[in-house]
């Protein structure tokens, strides 16, 4: 099953990082977010991956055309470190298609842009690429798939200390509600979509 993942925003939340690094690279030990939530799919047999690009796409794009195996596996040096062996493998398996998609472009168009990379797909598996998750992947695809729906997604109540203010057309405040007693969800990782087909297409 493909996985979409949507590497373009301007990381407008995690600026203290740098304007240079899009938020997909910021590191999280040894290896940016992005590594993760693919090792992530990885984990569950899901090695085909669309990133869709914009913001310092090149940043990316350099990140894993000249991926360093050895800074999370095991290696062998002999010969003064002209010979290297690695003992195992990142992303040897994987199989990474890289699509720009625009700058200021928003989440369908992103999705949009690269339909051809998916349409001849029944499902596959979308996320934001920050959207670090424990949560256990085929349980989640087969509750979709028993379901007989178009899409799913995961959502859960923000664990955040702001509060949200109602006020009426007068301006005057209605309602203040802590965030997390409103009732509100945030959507968060490993969003499920079925391919959308045309009538005509069968």
């Amino acid at each position: 099953m493909k996985v979409v993942l949507f590497c373009g925003g301007l990381g407008m939340r995690i600026r203290e990082s740098g304007d240079d690094i899009p938020k997909p690279m910021v590191p999280i030990g040894y290896r940016p977010i992005l590594w993760h939530l693919m090792k992530y799919y990885a984990h569950f047999g899901h090695k085909d991956f669309i990133l869709c690009l914009g913001h310092r796409a090149d940043v990316i794009k350099k990140y894993f055309l000249h991926y360093e195996e050895t800074i999370s596996n095991d290696f062998v040096m002999s010969n003064g470190g002209r010979q290297v062996d690695l003992m195992n493998s990142d992303i040897s398996d994987w199989r990474i298609t890289f699509a720009d998609t625009g700058i200021t472009a928003n989440l369908g168009q992103r999705l949009k842009a690269v339909q051809q990379y998916v349409e001849d797909d029944d499902v596959f598996l979308a996320n934001y690429a920050d959207g670090l998750t424990d949560l256990h992947l085929p349980t989640l695809i087969d509750q979709f798939q028993r379901a007989g729906k178009i899409a799913s997604f995961v959502s859960v109540r923000p664990n955040l200390s702001y509060h949200a203010v109602s006020a009426n057309g007068d301006g005057l405040v209605d309602e203040i509600t802590a965030s997390y007693s409103s009732g509100r969800f945030s959507t968060t990782s490993a969003m499920v979509k079925s391919s959308c087909r045309s009538p005509s297409s069968g």
